[in-house]
């Protein structure tokens, strides 16, 4: 029919397939118009944080320091939501179904979005395609933590005296999938130690157990060692940075301790669903530099044991390609998998 040929001619011999086009065209500078005035006005309304885990941890903290900061600087309130659940699942999902307009934000970190989309089974989420980053907010290293009676005081004493001793060492960490799990693994498949892993719960029965002596050695982040590495009850013999953590200057990086390029990291960022447009992304983004950079922010993340780190929303995003794809790959290596 004469009608369905797409060269079919209108008024003024306007081909139908560019009247297409100049409506096409038309609706875009429209939508992106509107894009630009809603991320003018916005908010108008409170915004709601989602924290995936149960109050009083260093994601939750990290968060409570956000949206107070970040409530001031908007202008409406940023309500803190724990969703705990699932190792940290359940709040995950319920962001990345949530509307993508700004209103829902997402306090990751390495374990919610770098580690589980590999380690369970179930996941179902690829941390590229499902949020879109706004920034980085801190960077919390995993240290090599000793009781004071085991006899290596260096990295590379401790790897000799495991390397001497096979199967005699046990490690303590949290939970398997963990940030601190995954870094003693990490050790030993780098260094060709012969060490048992033992994972607890969490990170309150390690430390006891490393108070005790029941373990010599743990793998797992500062802050709930920082106090007894102080008094002199617990000792760090390494931090697992590319620099020495702020509140322990003294403690040496594995790279100063003879194992470079050895690195574990956990990382804080704020996310949102994929999709929220990119002129509220980059204006979260712009507040949330500002108040990481200031001195009453960066006071308070050093005393919850993290250095305050900034970043583009580009930057953040090539951050969580980076670390899934290191903690991915070790997953694998280890046949590691959580139904």
């Amino acid at each position: 029919m004469v009608g369905d040929r797409e060269d079919v001619r209108g008024e003024g011999g306007v081909t139908m397939r560019r009247i297409i086009r100049l409506v096409a065209a038309s609706a875009l500078v429209f939508i992106a118009s509107l894009t630009a005035v809603q991320a003018q006005d916005y908010p108008t309304r409170t915004i709601t944080l989602v924290v995936p885990y149960p109050p009083g941890g260093g994601v939750d903290a990290m968060a409570r320091i956000v949206a107070d900061k970040l409530s001031a600087a908007l202008g409406q309130q940023v309500v803190v939501d724990n969703r705990g659940g699932g190792s940290g699942l359940v709040g995950t999902r319920a962001v990345i179904k949530s509307p993508p307009d700004g209103y829902t934000l997402f306090l990751g970190h390495t374990g919610s979005i770098s580690i589980n989309p590999s380690l369970y089974a179930n996941a179902g989420f690829d941390p590229r395609r499902v949020f879109a980053a706004i920034g980085l907010i801190a960077s919390m290293p995993v240290a090599l933590i000793a009781n004071p009676s085991f006899p290596a005081k260096t990295v590379g004493e401790t790897i000799a005296l495991l390397k001497a001793n096979p199967g005699k060492y046990n490690i303590g960490t949290s939970a398997v999938g963990t940030g601190g799990y995954l870094s003693a693994e990490l050790f030993k498949s780098v260094t060709g130690v012969d060490a048992q892993i033992v994972p607890y719960k969490g990170t309150g029965g390690v430390m006891n157990d490393l108070l005790g002596g029941h373990v010599p050695i743990a793998f797992g982040v500062l802050p709930p060692a920082l106090g007894n590495i102080q008094a002199g009850t617990l000792r760090a013999i390494a931090v697992f940075g590319e620099k020495r953590f702020s509140l322990l200057p003294q403690v040496p990086t594995a790279a100063e301790s003879g194992l470079p390029g050895f690195e574990s990291v956990l990382h804080y960022g704020l996310l949102a669903p994929a999709g929220t447009p990119r002129p509220i992304v980059e204006k979260l983004n712009a507040e949330l530099r500002k108040l990481v950079a200031s001195d009453d922010v960066k006071k308070r993340i050093h005393s919850e044991g993290g250095d305050p780190l900034t970043s583009s929303a580009d930057e953040y995003a090539a951050d969580i390609d980076r670390e899934e794809t290191k903690w991915g790959a070790l997953i694998r290596k280890l046949n590691l998998k959580v139904e």
